[in-house]
């Protein structure tokens, strides 16, 4: 089976959430399952693809409107991902160095979703499928099935997945003549709400609609930004799905960016180096039980609450604690965090930014990770912290919900159901006293490195829905 992954992001080509860390895998683990999987995304000027080698496979143009616009698509030559990728140049929209944040940005992800399928279309044979991921290929489902320059691809299944419901990507019906010449009474399948909205488009269009976790597939049912109700009509040919994570990437035995890697076996001398190396880069006491919050700092995420219930925890627990951010997002958030330094110095520090390899060695190195959530379709980082035997402290909700058990229930993690600074508290409050019982937390570290969350059953669960 020949499976074609569309996606603005893709690890480590370019990365600003989730949706690269999954993009990044699943097509390696889909390969390894005997399938021919494929990437194809936009060619952004990042590092990767000045440092790596490219062959021109496309040459070509296409037409946004009224404008036409050259295009070229490049193959990666070493096959180092682990699949076949394939960057999308297009002068002057997608050449640019970030993913998101443009005035053009439906310009862009349409001339890109356009431009992929004017060269799937010339192709001499034909993918068995076309997996679409978020509203940035939301269109693709549509264009496929209604656009006439598109007719031949019609017959091709595709596949959407839902990695952000918040996130639509809706534009106003002045830009419809964007959109390749299609029948015109087909429009009410590009429109929710008065606007063309990719994302309802894609659940409408597409042969089947997948969620990255099962549980956030029953809450979009009733907090979707606006499509519950679409949702709810289409739910027959939806599926919740669990992402995974990549084995090879997250291992403690071999990750290359820690101070100290260790094994099942050597987990607590292994962690405990970590926390020793990391605390003296940040000044804090490797002696304390060191929590850490790691991700952007926005309102999904809880990040707003945060500088307030790092202060109660710090004010409760003097001394006692160690607490470390990585993040950035919005900015008076990021300065309510810089500012606790001052006040909490030995005790608590923060990294505003992005740091692939530091969220490493925090993994390795801290005793509890937070995860306050507001909105968690899936949530990867509560996997990596399990793989390096971090306890994760989570709201109940979406794939946090699908991923961890509360102590209280049998389980390894620390749960609570809302949140608020009064919630998040209590379960610091409660991670404080787990920490002074070194047993418990030694039985912890050892049982939850042993988690299977692999990408191995997502991936055969993908290609189980593909044949349907």
């Amino acid at each position: 089976m020949e499976i074609i992954h569309l996606s603005a992001e893709c690890y480590p080509i370019a990365k600003v959430g989730g949706l690269g860390d999954v993009v990044g895998a699943l097509p390696k683990y889909q390969n390894k399952l005997g399938h021919v999987a494929k990437v194809v995304m936009p060619a952004y000027q990042t590092k990767f693809m000045q440092e790596n080698e490219f062959e021109v496979v496309y040459d070509g143009w296409g037409k946004l409107g009224f404008q036409d616009f050259t295009v070229r698509i490049f193959r990666e030559k070493t096959n180092k991902l682990g699949f076949d990728l394939f960057l999308v140049h297009i002068a002057g929209l997608l050449d640019r160095p970030n993913v998101y944040g443009y005035t053009d940005d439906t310009e862009r992800f349409l001339a890109y979703q356009i431009a992929v399928l004017d060269w799937v279309a010339q192709w001499e044979h034909r993918p068995d499928v076309v997996h679409c991921h978020d509203h940035h290929t939301g269109l693709v489902p549509f264009m496929m099935a209604y656009c006439q320059q598109f007719r031949s691809l019609s017959q091709i299944p595709t596949v959407l997945t839902i990695h952000n419901a918040q996130y639509q990507g809706q534009f106003g019906w002045d830009k419809l003549y964007y959109i390749p010449a299609f029948d015109i009474w087909k429009s009410g399948q590009l429109d929710w709400k008065g606007a063309i909205n990719p994302l309802a488009s894609a659940i409408k269009c597409a042969w089947r609609v997948t969620t990255v976790s099962p549980s956030y597939l029953d809450e979009i049912s009733f907090k979707a930004n606006g499509l519950e109700d679409l949702l709810a009509q289409e739910r027959g040919k939806s599926a919740g799905i669990l992402n995974g994570i990549d084995n090879e990437v997250w291992n403690p035995q071999t990750d290359p960016m820690l101070e100290k890697k260790f094994t099942l076996r050597t987990v607590d001398a292994g962690k405990k180096a970590n926390k020793a190396a990391l605390c003296a880069v940040f000044n804090l006491d490797p002696a304390k039980p060191l929590f850490t919050f790691i991700g952007r700092l926005v309102g999904e995420k809880g990040a707003d609450l945060l500088p307030d219930i790092f202060y109660n925890a710090l004010i409760t627990f003097p001394g006692e604690i160690n607490i470390l951010v990585l993040g950035s997002g919005d900015p008076q958030v990021e300065g309510r965090l810089s500012h606790l330094k001052e006040a909490f110095p030995g005790n608590y520090n923060a990294y505003i930014g992005y740091n692939e390899q530091l969220s490493h060695q925090i993994y390795a190195a801290a005793d509890f990770l937070l995860m306050p959530s507001r909105v968690e379709p899936c949530g990867l980082n509560q996997m990596y912290a399990l793989r390096y035997g971090t306890i994760p402290i989570v709201r109940r909700i979406g794939g946090l919900k699908d991923t961890v058990i509360d102590i209280g229930d049998g389980g390894f993690g620390i749960c609570h159901d809302q949140t608020s600074v009064w919630d998040v508290g209590h379960a610091i409050g409660r991670a404080h006293d787990l920490y002074g019982n070194e047993k418990s937390v030694k039985e912890i570290r050892k049982f939850i490195m042993q988690l299977d969350h692999s990408w191995d059953r997502a991936a055969q669960e993908y290609i189980d829905l593909y044949q349907i």
